[in-house]
């Protein structure tokens, strides 16, 4: 089977840490045999126009990769693109949350652009043959009138071999950090308000002025492959984020038995759930305080593997593949969809 990943957030030299959980579901797709190209849309170095450049990239990519499927692997405008366009194989979207949820923290004109977003999200969703979202709570937020039956709720995976425990002291001396100190890791895209770094600093400033030695520490636009150490070198991780989809720094964290404290957001709740060391509390400093100071008193680390099996890289690559191939044959069998199902080429879809 082959696959065109249509996607606006992908590694690069110069954002090593810009849509790994992306990569690492075609990585996985990859691993497990599956033909994938990616056509990465630019929008950040092009701008706005980028998204509309779309319909001749999808030419070019299909005459060039004859895909079985079209994954767009976010939403928003880019998929209400794709997603427009007439004589397309089956065509799928993973919704990831802001592009369902919009960004009400980020300003006036950033509220009316994400708005505009989450309308084209379900344009799009309306109009794929299937949909994903990253977590339960994203299923209202897609709308009315979406036949359920093609909608499946699939997280993003993480790398098992990359993410678990590791040597802390060895990591603390790899990035230069006192093992004396209380090191709490801040996960932070540059500048987002969504993620609330001021309530973060609140609560770490409240322990320091009753214990001292606490240290925030803030990962943002780290490589993926340098992110193990930061999550072993930690001692918590404090997340704060007004809305999320699938937090992948959650399951990085718990891979590397990094204890969590968070506000009840995103599928937080579903991840950390009936592991000792792990909090969910409210969205207030002195809140958050105390749960950081349980963890500072035991200094524990999380044991989860096993409960992660189910969130590998691998798992999920399994539960993709078999959904492609359900919808590709399901199209061809009813002949329906956006194209003749003489064009698709279905024996690849068959398990």
């Amino acid at each position: 089977m082959r696959i065109l990943a249509v996607t606006n957030m992908y590694p690069t030299p110069e954002r090593p840490g810009n849509g790994v959980f992306v990569e690492q579901q075609v990585l996985g797709l990859l691993a497990r045999g599956v033909d994938v190209r990616v056509m990465f849309v630019d929008r950040r170095s092009e701008g706005p126009l980028a998204y509309y450049r779309i319909a001749s990239m999808l030419q070019r990519e299909i005459a060039q990769f004859e895909p079985d499927v079209i994954h767009v692997m976010y939403g928003g405008v880019m998929a209400d693109q794709v997603t427009k366009r007439h004589g397309l194989p089956p065509t799928f979207v993973t919704f990831h949350g802001s592009d369902l949820l919009g960004e009400n923290l980020s300003g006036l004109a950033r509220k009316v652009v994400s708005r505009y977003g989450v309308l084209c999200s379900r344009k799009a969703a309306r109009r794929a043959n299937g949909v994903i979202v990253v977590a339960k709570h994203l299923l209202k937020a897609l709308g009315e009138g979406i036949d359920s039956r093609k909608i499946r709720v699939i997280p993003c995976g993480i790398d098992l071999e990359r993410f678990k425990p590791m040597d802390r002291i060895a990591c603390q001396k790899r990035l230069g950090w006192r093992a004396e100190d209380f090191n709490v890791l801040f996960a932070t895209s540059a500048g987002d308000p969504v993620k609330r770094p001021e309530l973060a600093r609140a609560a770490i400033d409240l322990l320091n002025r009753k214990y001292g030695g606490m240290k925030f520490q803030v990962l943002s636009g780290t490589p993926n492959n340098e992110v193990p150490y930061w999550l072993n070198a930690a001692d918590a991780l404090l997340l704060t984020s007004k809305h999320e989809g699938s937090p992948t720094i959650v399951k990085e964290a718990l891979g590397c038995g990094l204890p969590i404290v968070s506000v009840n957001v995103g599928d937080v709740a579903e991840r950390i759930e009936g592991i000792d060391g792990c909090y969910l509390t409210e969205a207030e400093p002195a809140a958050l305080a105390d749960k950081l100071e349980l963890i500072f008193k035991r200094h524990p680390r999380v044991n989860c593997r096993e409960k992660l099996h189910e969130l590998s890289c691998e798992t999920i690559a399994e539960r993709l593949e078999h959904f492609y191939q359900e919808i590709v044959t399901g199209c061809a069998a009813a002949k329906v969809g956006p194209a003749p199902a003489q064009q698709f080429r279905t024996h690849a879809c068959q398990t």
